[in-house]
């Protein structure tokens, strides 16, 4: 079976996901064809060598929706034989783009793979394109739906994470952040946004707040409380978890992560390919897995992912050496690390969706490629990826260095 190669990567920065944010004026498509033109010309990359271009959308409706993929790698100047789809997962549509794009290559149906992801949430808000789960009264009855951010609160109450630990957690994600950019971690994947005209609109990621406190956190209020208690959700999620007399309601947009926009891309291949390409691999990717878990709580499947990938690669947590959890909520990244009783210190280490935003379909490529940057900065050879996904699932990654 074919290694499935990674042989470059790079991302937009995250803009505020607000009409005032730097990126509203920027469509998806133009967000999509930023980073394909880059990793085009970065890599001088013969596209005719290019069979798929696979891209993460969550919201594929609107200016998002008509398989988006294709129409922006042709926009992109792709050879017209590079084909194109777009894929959903929730929120780890970009990294199982990668992971789709990494099977064909393993299976031999593939040569040479783009995959990523877009998201324009200031364009497309989340929930624009509807569906059955929360819309339709009676499947909502029966998958005892709640939102994200009540289940986010459900975690805490059920581990008793406090108010107070979880801005804490934000503002290292924050801290963390700043650290890396004022010291250009990042500076080797981003691409940055211009206008029509060549102006630079965004060349760093726009919601970081390194002087955020604990203090400064602790004056929001709860964001779910209302849909909690007043839509009725609280009692949904206590029906299935009757232990507990209430939920505690401590997340907030501090502690959340941050709506925004942003794209990725991720180049993949087999060794072949990239030789008649020209092309040295930075790493290959070791194993990934996919998993369901209950869909109230929704968000506690990112261990059970991790621990499923590991088995498929002969490995345990104690063999990887950093960790890339996104950031949905504060309650998520803290259940992770503690379930897999992980150092905090290999996780996240150059901040998370916190501190720059969780721009739904792009976020795991872009984390993926996080993962990778850093481990070629502190020369280290393994890292894990992972997320979790509405509806209760979650998705692993485990790259190699070469």
């Amino acid at each position: 079976m074919p290694d499935a190669l990674i042989y470059d990567h790079l991302r937009t920065p995250r803009g505020r996901g607000k009409p005032d944010g730097a990126l509203h004026e920027v469509t998806p498509i133009r967000l999509a064809t930023t980073v394909l033109e880059a990793v085009r010309e970065r890599n001088a990359l013969d596209t005719a060598l290019v069979d798929d271009v696979v891209m993460g959308i969550v919201m594929p409706v609107g200016e998002q929706g008509q398989c988006l993929p294709r129409v922006a790698a042709i926009a992109a100047g792709y050879a017209e034989e590079t084909a194109g789809v777009q894929i959903n997962r929730f929120c780890a549509s970009g990294l199982e783009a990668c992971n789709m794009a990494a099977a064909k290559v393993m299976a031999g149906q593939a040569d040479m793979m783009v995959a990523g992801g877009v998201e324009s949430m200031s364009r497309i808000p989340i929930l624009s394109d509807g569906g059955a789960w929360g819309a339709d009264p009676q499947v909502a009855a029966a998958t005892s739906f709640v939102p994200q951010g009540i289940s986010a609160d459900l975690i805490a109450t059920k581990w008793g994470y406090s108010r107070e630990q979880l801005d804490a957690y934000a503002v290292e994600s924050h801290r963390r952040a700043a650290r890396a950019w004022s010291q250009d971690r990042f500076a080797r994947s981003i691409v940055p946004v211009h206008d029509r005209v060549g102006e630079v609109l965004l060349a760093r990621d726009e919601t970081i707040r390194g002087n955020s406190t604990v203090e400064d956190l602790g004056r929001l209020k709860p964001s779910f409380a209302a849909l909690g208690e007043k839509a009725g959700f609280d009692a949904v999620a206590l029906e299935r978890y009757p232990g507990f007399a209430e939920i505690r309601h401590v997340h907030h947009a501090g502690n959340s992560s941050g709506i925004v926009d942003g794209a990725s891309a991720v180049l993949l291949g087999t060794r072949e390919a990239g030789a008649r390409a020209g092309l040295v691999p930075r790493a290959r990717i070791r194993a990934f897995a996919e998993i369901g878990s209950e869909p109230t709580i929704m968000l506690t499947a990112p261990s059970f992912a991790a621990e499923k990938a590991l088995k498929r690669a002969g490995m345990t947590a104690a063999d990887i050496d950093l960790f890339e959890i996104n950031e949905a909520f504060a309650a998520v990244a803290m259940r992770f690390i503690e379930a897999l009783d992980l150092d905090p210190e290999i996780v996240n280490v150059n901040g998370g969706a916190i501190a720059m935003g969780h721009p739904l379909g792009a976020t795991g490529a872009m984390i993926l490629g996080t993962a990778l940057d850093e481990l070629e900065r502190t020369d280290r050879q393994t890292a894990l990826v992972t997320l979790c996904v509405g509806a209760g699932m979650g998705v692993a990654t485990i790259i190699e260095r070469i």
